[in-house]
């Protein structure tokens, strides 16, 4: 179909590269925790790969409250980049979402006004309140000053995804305010 477009594969290779933004194609990222790896998806196939991340601390929870130091299941956007982070490069997830607000409010863990707040913060596509109840202030992170051999060998965050300084630099050529994130 794009043969008249690139005519070799090298050719093809450097547009994907250089030519072609991350949100003009259909990027998104899989976080799957257990293998403790982070994929740059476009469609359904990997395009870049990151192992050894770091989760949080007591594991990861479809239930999320604030201070409990697990990561949350479930579908985010990235609402927010701080590229001058303490921890290098910060991306903020849209936590927390329609699906973990409706839950917290059937039983009980939130009130009406906050629930409001965090749909009409989805309907919008802003960043919903990040002092609920429920946490906030998730996302994927660098590890700044923090220990590279404590990151290797334990989850230690209080929630978020960490990866190495290296890898959140390679990670933010395609990350962008919008991009889907999916944690498993």
């Amino acid at each position: 179909m794009l043969k008249w477009l690139f005519p070799t594969a090298l050719s093809l290779c450097q547009f994907a590269i250089t030519g072609m933004a991350a949100e003009q194609r259909n990027i998104w990222l899989l976080v799957e925790t257990t293998p403790h790896v982070l994929k740059v998806m476009e469609e359904d196939e990997p395009v870049e790969i990151f192992e050894k991340i770091a989760i949080g601390r007591r594991g990861v929870s479809w239930e999320k409250l604030r201070g409990d130091d697990k990561t949350p299941i479930g579908r985010f956007r990235i609402g927010w980049i701080n590229e001058k982070s303490r921890y290098r490069k910060f991306f903020g997830f849209t936590f927390p979402n329609r699906q973990h607000a409706e839950h917290a409010y059937e039983t009980g863990m939130i009130g009406e006004e906050t629930y409001n707040a965090i749909l009409n913060a989805e309907e919008t596509q802003a960043v919903p309140p990040q002092n609920t109840r429920l946490g906030g202030q998730f996302g994927i992170h660098g590890l700044g000053g923090a220990n590279r051999a404590i990151h290797e060998n334990f989850d230690w965050t209080h929630g978020c995804i960490a990866m190495t300084n290296e890898q959140i630099d390679r990670l933010s050529s395609w990350v962008r305010k919008g991009t889907l994130v999916v944690i498993r």
